[in-house]
């Protein structure tokens, strides 16, 4: 029974989140990325695409679960859903040192970002982390959830296909 009420419960989650869509405001904002390229965060608005958003840092154990599990899926998902994952690291100066080598330990193929000021965190009104979100390719807030859980990947893949359901019809 309490399956049930928690798969009755999510289903109603992701439909209110599909069609009760927030536009992102993101204003240019300049972050590094680790690759040391600049990156206007703006643009996230114009990729017609789907993004996903995913703030996290090197000390956040939930966080790095989260990361590893989407991207063991990623590659699969892009081709599947044309979807581009950013992950934007919040680690202050003490700890940013550590954030490109963690990124080439674990094989990270997706973009990341700097955000040693917390400046996007802010703009973003993220509290904790990790905090996750889905924009659609219309600059759209259709999902978004904090902490991780073991199958977050599934839940987010179901987000996705709604997506790319809704934009076929």
């Amino acid at each position: 029974m309490k399956i049930l009420q928690v798969a009755i419960l999510f289903f109603f989650k992701i439909n209110f989140l599909l069609y009760s869509q927030n536009k992102v405001a993101i204003p240019d904002l300049e972050l590094k990325t680790i690759d040391g390229k600049v990156f206007n965060v703006a643009l996230i608005n114009k990729y017609n695409k789907i993004v996903i958003l995913d703030f996290w840092a090197t000390w956040c154990k939930p966080c790095i679960l989260e990361l590893n599990a989407i991207s063991e899926v990623y590659e699969e998902w892009k081709k599947e859903f044309n979807v581009e994952l950013i992950a934007v690291s919040v680690d202050d100066s003490k700890s940013v040192g550590r954030v490109l080598p963690f990124v080439k330990s674990k094989g990270w193929n997706f973009t990341v970002l700097y955000d040693t000021n917390g400046d996007f965190k802010r703009i973003m009104n993220v509290i904790n982390i990790p905090h996750l979100f889905i924009i659609d390719g219309n600059g759209n807030i259709v999902y978004q959830h904090t902490t991780y859980s073991e199958g977050v990947e599934n839940e987010i893949y179901r987000v996705l296909k709604k997506i790319k359901e809704k934009s076929n019809n």
